[in-house]
């Protein structure tokens, strides 16, 4: 039986990609470690999706920031989630997503807290989590004087006053989020 497991990482930052990673793992692949990636520290992420990445069938989908502008958080994450699973190019039996419900695909089940309690759905979401903060530490190098790599795009206290200083960065700040709204409108 092939189940995938898919979670996001990035609904709630100002700028950004949300991101959404999709696992299918082998019978063999057993890791106690497995939980949601926030829960984890950074290190051991980076350890569990070196593991994962070389062992596991996995694939990331994204929206931008465009299109979460453009279409709504919720309908850019389930966005997000459809195109990893699309990416997967496979025949699977099940699909388990965190939260409370599950994108537009066949044979699909939400699981509240699912990252706690399923395997392939913390394995996914390690994925996104790692992504997304390679990501936004790629965005800090390009724009240093917001603090990404910190903050990973969240509304901070640092975040805010780097874009009441610096403004928004077009494309990458979500120009529909009430913060960035209020700057530029």
């Amino acid at each position: 039986m092939i189940i995938i497991g898919v979670d996001e990482a990035g609904r709630g930052p100002l700028v950004g990609s949300v991101v959404a990673g999709a696992v299918v793992l082998p019978d063999y692949f057993e890791l106690p470690e497995l939980t949601d990636s926030k829960k984890l520290s950074e290190k051991k992420r980076e350890t569990l999706y070196s593991l994962i990445t070389e062992q596991c069938q996995w694939a990331v989908g994204e929206s931008s920031a465009k299109e979460v502008d453009e279409i709504n958080i919720l309908q850019a994450t389930m966005q997000a989630m459809r195109r990893a699973i699309e990416s997967l190019n496979l025949k699977y039996d099940q699909v388990l997503v965190d939260g409370n419900r599950c994108p537009d695909v066949d044979n699909c089940t939400a699981i509240v807290k699912g990252d706690l309690s399923e395997p392939a759905i913390s394995a996914a979401s390690i994925i996104a989590k790692v992504t997304r903060d390679r990501q936004m530490l790629e965005l800090d190098k390009q724009y240093p004087q917001y603090g990404f790599a910190q903050h990973k795009g969240y509304g901070t206290k640092k975040h805010l006053a780097a874009l009441k200083q610096h403004g928004v960065i077009q494309g990458q700040h979500r120009e529909s989020f009430a913060p960035i709204k209020r700057l530029i409108g």
